[in-house]
C-alpha cells in the first residue's frame, strides 16, 4: 500500500516550487498599483458625481463585481487579441496579437477587478474624512488639488490601510488562477511538479505552505504600516 505522505518528494519538490514565488508576488503587486490608480479614479468620479463618467463608473464597478474573477480573465485573454485583430484587419493598426505575453491579459483582468473592489474602499475612506477640513483648507489659500492631497489623502490611506491589506491577501491568493492562461506562478508550477511525480498532495501541501508563509508577511507588514499611520493621525491631532 502506497505511503500516504511522501516527505522526500514534498521537500525536493519545495525549492521549485517556491522559485516561481516572485511571479506571483510581481502579478500581485503590479496589478494592486494599477488597481488603486483605477480605484481612485474610479471613486472621485463617484464622489464628485461627474455627468456620463458616474454611469459609467457605477457600470464598471457593478460589473466586475458581480461576474467572477475567473470569467473576466477569460474574456481579456480571447477578447483583447479579437479587438486589436479586428482593428488591425479594419484600420490597419500594424499590432502583432500573437507576441503579447500571457501575463499582461493576467495584469489586466486583475487590474481591473481589483481596481473595482478598491474604488469603494477609497470612496468610502475619502467621505469619512470630515468635509470642514478641506473648508479649512480653502481657508488657508491652498486650491481643491492641494487640500486633497495634503490632507484629506494621507487621512483616507490611514482609514484606507486594514482594507488594502486584506485586499492585497485576497489577490495574492487570486495569482493561483493565472495558470490557466498558461502563466507559471506558485500554483502553476505545483501542477507541473506534481504531474511529473503524480504527488499532487504533496505539491499542494507545498503551495498551501508558501501562499500561508507570504500571506503572513504581508499580514506583518501592514501591521506596521498601520502602526506608523495612528502615530501620523496623532501627530496631525496634536
Amino acid at each position: 500500500m502506497d505511503e500516504l505522505l511522501d516527505l522526500k518528494y514534498m521537500a525536493e519538490a519545495f525549492p521549485e516550487i517556491l522559485r516561481y514565488a516572485p511571479v506571483t508576488l510581481m502579478i500581485a503587486v503590479v496589478s494592486m498599483l494599477f488597481g488603486l490608480v483605477i480605484g481612485l479614479f474610479t471613486a472621485l468620479i463617484k464622489i464628485y458625481r461627474i455627468p456620463v463618467l458616474k454611469w459609467l463608473a457605477g457600470l464598471y464597478v457593478s460589473f466586475a463585481r458581480g461576474t467572477p474573477l475567473l470569467v473576466q480573465m477569460y474574456l481579456s485573454y480571447y477578447g483583447i487579441p479579437k479587438v486589436l485583430v479586428f482593428m488591425q484587419t479594419h484600420y490597419q493598426w500594424g499590432l502583432d496579437v500573437s507576441g503579447i505575453p500571457a501575463i499582461v491579459f493576467v495584469y489586466i483582468s486583475f487590474s481591473v477587478n481589483v481596481g473595482a473592489y478598491l474604488s469603494e474602499t477609497i470612496r468610502s475612506a475619502i467621505q469619512a474624512i470630515d468635509k470642514g477640513q478641506l473648508e479649512a483648507a480653502y481657508s488657508v489659500g491652498m486650491s481643491r488639488l492641494q487640500g486633497m492631497i495634503r490632507i484629506v489623502f494621507p487621512q483616507a490611506l490611514a482609514i484606507a490601510l486594514p482594507n488594502f491589506g486584506n485586499t492585497f491577501i485576497g489577490l495574492l491568493k487570486d495569482t493561483s488562477l493565472a495558470f490557466i492562461i498558461a502563466v507559471v506562478d506558485i500554483m502553476g508550477q505545483a501542477k507541473i511538479v506534481g504531474a511529473r511525480g503524480l504527488r499532487f498532495f504533496e505539491v499542494y501541501i507545498d503551495s498551501a505552505i508558501i501562499y500561508w508563509l507570504i500571506c503572513l508577511a504581508v499580514e506583518k507588514g501592514v501591521t506596521v504600516l498601520e502602526k506608523r499611520a495612528r502615530k501620523y493621525e496623532r501627530g496631525i491631532a496634536s
